[in-house]
């Protein structure tokens, strides 16, 4: 029943666990007057973040251990399904964008150079991937390839809102797929797709998770979103319980309230967060640049384009927003800071030097542990165990002690249970 995960890269012990009394960061009683969200209210009293400004985000030592794990589920997806990792700039001419005729964006952030030269910082990167691609493939024997970025994108939002659901500076995963023609781009679009609903799964969230049908503005009839089921969720959304997809009520009208895909018209109103979306561009993006290719006659063809892209600090807010109870978060084990939180409680020697051999003993077998060795009460160590959210507790005690014992609690579990020291490992290293 109990497990945690063990870390499988071969890296230091000494950089996977923390002592909570050298951590940078703390918990805090106090909520900030703006918060207008579980995941805003949770991961800043719970450490994991820091508020800069409206939407802009500092990522302390919990928050960006959560962030790479989510980064890393991703990056693993991308790169089986052939993506190419790379790294964009945060900042491009402006000219780019004019060429596209996206520079009159009204969340573009507008910088200038020292030589006066009009510059934004990216909101998305079809303007810095598309030329970049460009340098690389001439031929139907460059393609198909696809390129990805896990980077920070910056956009104007009129109303930064929700956590890190809806900022102003914001981590994404974008993707770009580069094809001979539209119907390469379909066999691939289908790729990404279980692509995505893979991540999903792995975050814990692919049985809430549905696609949904949305506009495709200028590029297609649809564009596709992934929506998670969340009261709380700022997208409403219709659902067909047949096929296991939605449509966004943005474009349910154009649909005569029916699934696209089998017609039903009995649909389930929801509230949802979005957590990605995949668009078919076309040759909205190479046309513009001239990006052609010679096909196996030696003609010159344009090149066609799909994107697909994903947050990572999204998906952190709205992990948050599902997996909350009214005494903190309550992280799925892939992405938890910390596989263990091992509290020991008292100021006795003897719980504090056998907490020590614990910590010491699970972190030589590289199980991650943040370990509350603080001098403060029973009840502050205990409530901040829950409102951090770490899948497992495990507590030491005179108490526990007196049995030979360690008491253990899994955080989503009302009830802790005692394990004799000599069965722990055999019980939690499954």
């Amino acid at each position: 029943m109990l497990s945690i995960f063990k870390t499988s890269a071969r890296i230091n012990p000494n950089i996977i666990s923390m002592r909570y009394s050298n951590l940078f960061g703390k918990t805090s009683k106090s909520v900030q007057a703006d918060a207008d969200s579980a995941n805003a209210k949770l991961l800043t009293q719970g450490g994991f973040v820091a508020k800069q400004m409206a939407g802009v985000y500092n990522y302390l030592p919990l928050g960006l251990r959560v962030l790479n794990k989510i980064q890393n589920i991703i990056r693993e997806e991308m790169n089986a399904i052939g993506g190419n990792e790379v790294l964009m700039p945060a900042m491009t001419q402006k000219a780019s964008y004019a060429q596209t005729g996206r520079d009159k964006m009204d969340v573009l952030f507008h910088l200038q150079g020292r030589d006066e030269s009009e510059l934004v910082l990216n909101p998305t990167h079809e303007e810095v991937v598309t030329p970049l691609a460009q340098k690389y493939v001439f031929s139907y024997r460059d393609l198909p390839v696809a390129v990805y970025q896990i980077q920070n994108k910056f956009r104007n939002e009129p109303r930064a809102k929700s956590g890190l659901l809806r900022g102003r500076e914001f981590n994404m995963k974008d993707m770009y797929s580069f094809h001979v023609s539209k119907a390469d781009v379909d066999e691939y679009y289908e790729k990404v797709k279980e692509a995505y609903f893979k991540v999903y799964e792995r975050l814990g969230i692919g049985d809430i998770t549905v696609l949904t049908y949305a506009s495709g503005g200028v590029f297609s009839k649809y564009s596709h979103e992934f929506q998670t089921f969340a009261e709380v969720g700022e997208d409403t959304i219709f659902y067909c319980e047949k096929c296991c997809v939605a449509v966004n009520k943005e474009i349910i009208g154009e649909q005569k309230n029916a699934c696209p895909e089998c017609g039903n018209k009995k649909l389930d109103e929801r509230q949802a967060i979005e957590v990605g979306n995949i668009f078919k561009l076309g040759d909205k993006f190479s046309k513009p640049f001239g990006f052609v290719f010679k096909d196996s006659d030696g003609q010159d063809k344009t090149v066609e384009m799909g994107c697909y892209g994903m947050g990572p600090s999204r998906l952190m807010g709205a992990l948050v927003e599902v997996f909350h109870d009214d005494r903190g978060i309550i992280w799925p084990k892939s992405v938890a800071p910390y596989n263990v939180h091992l509290v020991s409680l008292g100021a006795d020697d003897n719980v504090k030097q056998e907490a020590e051999k614990l910590y010491e003993k699970l972190t030589a077998k590289c199980v991650e542990v943040l370990w509350d060795d603080r001098d403060a009460s029973a009840g502050a160590k205990l409530a901040d165990a829950d409102l951090i959210g770490i899948p497992l507790r495990l507590v030491i005690s005179k108490k526990t002690l007196a049995e030979d014992s360690v008491e253990v609690k899994e955080r989503d579990k009302q009830k802790a249970e005692l394990y004799k020291f000599s069965s722990l490992f055999r019980t939690i290293l499954q």
